[in-house]
């Protein structure tokens, strides 16, 4: 049976950090965990996420010290969010609608997951491979060619 919620293809593993941390002590957690963002809380409650692109964008482009930085500082707003029960397809309408490639999924005001655009490529890999649209060892170029077959 194919995934039709968000809690069937989220990743469970959140990394949080406090906003009052540094953005070194923010990149050199996201490089152990080998993760491409990480939660800003206060309090404990989910104020902000910080991405590879914000430390690109506002560190790196501008020439600020990554050890003097707070976290906090630099990150970005969470603009939409969604449940664990929320349909994948209204979960993807979210991310295009507010241009994010990170939906936070939140349950009783506590983050409970995130949805990435490599979690909705898995999930798209797998409903093609269940369909019988892609072989477990072809390519998506397969799948292209077939499609411009069929046109």
């Amino acid at each position: 049976m194919a995934a039709s919620v968000v809690r069937d293809i989220m990743t469970k593993e959140i990394v949080t950090i406090d906003g009052d941390s540094t953005a070194l002590e923010a990149a050199k957690l996201m490089t152990e965990k080998g993760i491409s963002s990480v939660f800003i809380v206060k309090d404990g409650n989910p104020i902000g996420i910080v991405t590879e692109r914000d430390f690109i964008k506002k560190i790196c482009a501008k020439e600020l010290a990554v050890s003097h930085v707070r976290i906090g500082d630099i990150m970005s707003k969470i603009l939409t969010i969604a449940s664990p029960d929320t349909p994948i397809e209204v979960a993807v309408q979210r991310m295009v609608n507010h241009k994010i490639r990170r939906l936070p999924i939140m349950e009783r005001e506590k983050i409970v997951g995130i949805i990435t655009v490599t979690d909705l490529a898995k999930h798209l890999r797998t409903t093609l491979l269940l369909e019988g649209a892609l072989s477990d060892t072809g390519s998506i170029d397969d799948v292209i060619a077939t499609i411009d077959d069929k046109h």
